[in-house]
């Protein structure tokens, strides 16, 4: 590679082989990722904070560790975006939330603790709905994130800043977390791939928490061998995380073998027909172009049905906000975050005055959703008789893991939408996560990955489901679908028009696989 500029658009298997080699140093490769923040950030807006200079520090340290012919871990070296919802010590963290704004930890979370000694590079914290709650990223205190494929588009959510980063070669690998689709939606919208692991994989440890219940964390990257590399860093027991699962991790890139003889592949009904309407038609010709390549890569594909994940929007919309209602009332303005001013003689008026401020629209509502249906007099109604279905829906999976070995269906029911398109309508806008919801109901691990375009050129995402701890067969599927087409290939680029403005895209095909 002998344009600096274009470390960035590598993959971090490829740039791990050029830092291991002493092709490159890791501090061309964050120049490179840098110079690209430089260019079109300022349209884009993936990031809420740039951390430069903790980045610098750390790709020179790499760059000296290697001089002195030091065994360094495969991907010492490659640029990474953590979402703003990590804890990082010495850098602010406030999950895009006023309320967080000037909050800096005095500790890192479990898997930046990993990452560090791993040797990737901090390149800057990234946009998303405030406390994770959205599904477009247009819920940030700190303003939109644009998609990179079409800029008049969401990225997706809640870690669209993250998504949109990769998308658009503004970091080589980063971090989301997925509480009701918020890896593997933002995944599918951009063209990149998620995975969320199996619930307890990966340490929840200084991760702010939105539903404790159904929160993960998990990578996002350019290909699926990235992913499988990025769960080697991530996952492992944490003794801090009473979720967390104490139980052998395997070398995740093994599961890359191309070989699908013998699997079992179910395409979920539920997936694809929601609410009574089907998914857009665009997204219907990917999926199943998708199964049948399955198919001919030597898989058994059929139709399954999991009637009660037609439960999953209400559910959800249950379960997550009491859980949100309860996490969320720690911020009271008393040991960390905003406080309002000028009204320290009443605690009461301080922390009503303190909440009204600090939590956004969308917050607001959910929380309030979480506190009635926690309440008296209603929590049988509500939260318990939720966690009665959720549990039906749980059943559901395992029944159809008797007969496959992966699920399979669309990530989400649209390509990504406009900007503004729904932000007036929350049922319209919690349908976006529709096909992702119930893979946290079961605590499952899931990812998306880019399977197709749309006729007007907006990625595509096929979601596989898998059995619990089963990532090395999601990657496998995954791997084998990916190596026979050309869609992870394919990069957005952002380009300037005649008037000067960067808004529109060049793309290099948009047919689907």
């Amino acid at each position: 590679m002998s344009a600096e500029g274009k470390l960035n658009e590598l993959t971090a298997h490829e740039l791990s082989g050029l830092l291991g080699t002493g092709q490159v140093s890791a501090r061309e490769v964050l120049a490179a990722v840098y110079g690209r923040i430089d260019e079109i950030e300022s349209e884009m807006h993936a990031y809420v904070l740039l951390t430069r200079e903790v980045a610098e520090q750390q790709a020179t340290e790499i760059d000296e560790r290697r001089a002195r012919k030091e065994k360094m871990p495969p991907l010492a070296g490659v640029p990474l975006a953590l979402k703003d919802i990590y804890c990082t010590k010495g850098i602010e963290t406030t999950c895009c939330s006023k309320i967080l704004k000037g909050f800096v930890p005095p500790y890192d979370a479990d898997v930046v603790e990993r990452c560090r000694r791993n040797g990737l590079v901090f390149v800057g914290k990234t946009n998303m709905d405030e406390f994770a709650m959205g599904s477009s990223t247009e819920n940030s205190a700190f303003g939109v994130t644009r998609n990179p494929w079409n800029l008049d588009r969401v990225p997706g959510g809640s870690s669209g800043g993250s998504a949109a980063a990769v998308a658009s070669s503004e970091a080589v690998v980063a971090m989301g977390t997925d509480t009701g689709g918020s890896i593997r939606q933002p995944a599918s919208f951009c063209g990149v791939v998620g995975l969320k692991p199996t619930y307890g994989r990966v340490s929840r440890y200084g991760v702010i928490a939105f539903a404790s219940s159904l929160d993960q964390v998990g990578p996002i990257a350019k290909d699926v061998r990235d992913c499988a590399l990025m769960m080697n860093v991530l996952a492992g027991h944490d003794a801090r995380d009473s979720t967390s699962i104490d139980a052998p991790v395997p070398d995740y890139t093994q599961a890359l073998v191309g070989d699908l003889r013998g699997l079992r592949i179910g395409l979920v009904k539920e997936f694809m027909q929601y609410q009574g309407r089907s998914v857009d038609e665009d997204v219907s010709l990917a999926i199943n172009g998708a199964l049948a390549r399955f198919g001919e890569l030597g898989a058994e594909c059929e139709e399954v049905s999991l009637p009660h994940l037609n439960y999953s929007i209400p559910v959800y919309y249950i379960i997550a906000p009491a859980e949100a209602s309860s996490n969320l009332a720690r911020y009271d303005g008393v040991q960390y975050g905003h406080r309002t001013p000028g009204a320290d003689a009443d605690i009461v008026e301080m922390y009503s005055r303190t909440r009204d401020e600090g939590f956004g629209a969308e917050v607001k509502r959910r929380i309030m959703l979480g506190t009635y249906a926690l309440s008296a007099g209603y929590y049988d109604a509500y939260y318990l008789k939720a966690s009665q279905v959720r549990t039906l829906i749980r059943r559901d999976f395992d029944q159809a893991f008797e007969r496959f070995d992966v699920l399979v269906g669309a990530t989400s029911p649209t390509v990504a939408f406009r900007l503004g398109e729904k932000t007036d309508d929350p049922l319209a806008m919690y349908l976006s996560d529709v096909c992702t919801i119930p893979v946290n109901m079961g605590g499952l691990p899931g990812m998306s990955i880019p399977c197709g375009f749309s006729a007007d050129g907006m990625p595509i995402g096929l979601q596989l489901v898998g059995k619990p701890l089963a990532e090395e067969v999601l990657l496998r599927a995954a791997y084998a679908f990916e190596q026979s087409t050309d869609c992870h290939q394919r990069r957005a680029r952002p380009v300037s028009e005649a008037d000067g403005r960067r808004s529109a895209v060049a793309r290099a095909g948009h047919d689907s696989a």
